[in-house]
């Protein structure tokens, strides 16, 4: 069993700085980024690649420790056949030309998912990549590919009866936690989706519990620094309860990590 080793925003109050340490985002909108310029859709994909970059340079350059990327959902397996195809090969593309930009910059590379279903090169590109990034703690950047939230839950809880068959379903939320695909990051605190929608789409289920939800009309494509300052400002302007008042907030010490209440917000 993994050692999640991180406070569960719904068992304890953890840390609050204006700068979120984990950054999770659903990278909207490429297809209809090369729909406005009349460009194939596949023309959004990659210049979104750039996007990655610029997004992974402005998070360590501000203090973000994690940032995870949905790159692909189990439910993107709907979209036309040549897309598809199109991102697996731009998936593996991305992976062996950055995966050593990514190590000399100190990056560790985790990818989540249900990665049976890809095919055995890209399979062998994943493990490569993770395993030459593994040392490094500078940072870590997270790829969510062929994920979705609810398979995350229902593997993790296909793991703990496997594992304790003796106990017939008596699990704490801390034994589930152990077991997801995300248990070696601290959970989101701010969430971005670009593209104008306002969901989270099967993403982090679990894990976003008590994130802060930011959306964005702006397009993958066109989101850079400034778009990520713009959600980081949001942020720390936000008051982060966790179950308490606005008047228990204000009288907190910052370093308290006491046992969050159930009462609704006030």
């Amino acid at each position: 069993m993994a050692d999640i080793g991180f406070t569960s925003s719904t068992r304890a109050i953890p840390e609050v700085s204006t700068v979120p340490r984990h950054v999770a985002i659903i990278m909207d909108g490429n297809g209809r980024w090369a729909r406005k310029r009349f460009m194939p859709r596949i023309a959004g994909h990659t210049r979104g690649v750039e996007s990655v970059r610029t997004t992974i340079r402005a998070c360590m350059d501000r203090g973000v420790e994690y940032l995870t990327l949905f790159a692909f959902s189990s439910e993107n397996w709907r979209r036309p056949a040549d897309e598809v195809s199109f991102l697996m090969q731009l998936f593996i593309k991305s992976l062996k030309k950055e995966v050593g930009r990514l190590h000399q910059n100190g990056i560790r590379l985790r990818i989540v998912g249900d990665l049976e279903r890809f095919d055995a090169p890209l399979i062998a590109a994943i493990r490569e990549a993770e395993a030459l990034t593994a040392a490094n703690d500078r940072f870590t950047l997270t790829i969510a590919a062929n994920y979705g939230g609810r398979w995350d839950i229902l593997n993790a809880l296909n793991r703990l009866v496997a594992r304790h068959p003796e106990r017939q379903g008596a699990f704490s939320e801390e034994e589930l936690a152990s077991e997801l695909s995300m248990s070696f990051a601290p959970e989101p605190d701010l969430f971005i989706r670009t593209g104008g929608e306002q969901r989270i789409s099967n993403f982090l289920l679990w894990q976003l519990a008590y994130a802060e939800l930011y959306f964005t009309d702006t397009l993958w494509p066109d989101f850079d620094a400034a778009e990520l300052d713009k959600a980081i400002a949001w942020y720390g302007a936000r008051e982060r309860r966790f179950g308490r008042t606005s008047e228990q907030v204000a009288g907190a010490s910052p370093a308290q990590a006491t046992v969050a209440g159930t009462e609704p917000h006030a």
